[in-house]
């Protein structure tokens, strides 16, 4: 069996130690059972480590970094975002996890003229991608922004950013062409019921 994937956000420095956040204490005590010596994963955008529980109490677990055993990602040429107009609180939920699981870089709320769920629960957001990173073997979660109307969204765009967008009355198909990914990608989907 692999070891547990714990992402830590701060910085880690190997042979030293760190407690783990109220989250994953609760998460290794009471979910997993580890004990004292066992290993688990600790990773951020900086690489992964091998990491051993080295003290272990119902509220407090600290974890020695052992050695790395993934470095950082190399800079990507791409990226791809999703902005995506807000649906309803269960598929929304799907969707961040299943964008993160993906790849996306960078999940971007909009609100448009014919969206119906104005308000996303941005801490609630943040540990769903958290735990698709740690699911999915990547070492960073996507960045979710700040909840932007379409209008704000389309006046901020780079220049240099390709959108990617259905459009129900287009004929035009996608070519591999279109869909090379070199720089900054976007992917915009529209509200419920078009």
């Amino acid at each position: 069996m692999s070891n547990i994937r714990l992402y830590f956000p701060n910085s880690i420095v190997e042979n030293t130690t760190s407690l783990l956040s109220k989250e994953h204490t609760h998460y290794v005590v009471n979910v997993m059972r580890l004990k004292r010596g066992s290993n688990i994963n600790c990773f951020n955008k900086e690489g992964e480590w091998v990491s051993e529980v080295v003290f272990l109490e119902k509220d407090r677990v600290e974890v020695k970094f052992l050695n790395r055993v993934r470095v950082k990602e190399s800079i990507k040429s791409s990226s791809i975002e999703l902005a995506i107009c807000l649906v309803k609180k269960n598929p929304m939920e799907i969707i961040l996890q299943k964008a993160t699981e993906l790849g996306v870089t960078k999940i971007i709320p909009i609100i448009s003229e014919r969206t119906e769920v104005k308000e996303l629960n941005l801490e609630r957001a943040n540990k769903i991608v958290i735990e698709a990173t740690e699911q999915s073997n990547q070492l960073s979660p996507p960045e979710i922004s700040k909840i932007t109307t379409l209008k704000n969204f389309m006046n901020n765009l780079n220049a240099a950013n390709r959108i990617f967008f259905a459009d129900i009355n287009c004929k035009k198909r996608l070519t591999k062409e279109d869909i090379k990914v070199d720089n900054l990608t976007t992917i915009l989907i529209g509200p419920e019921g078009d």
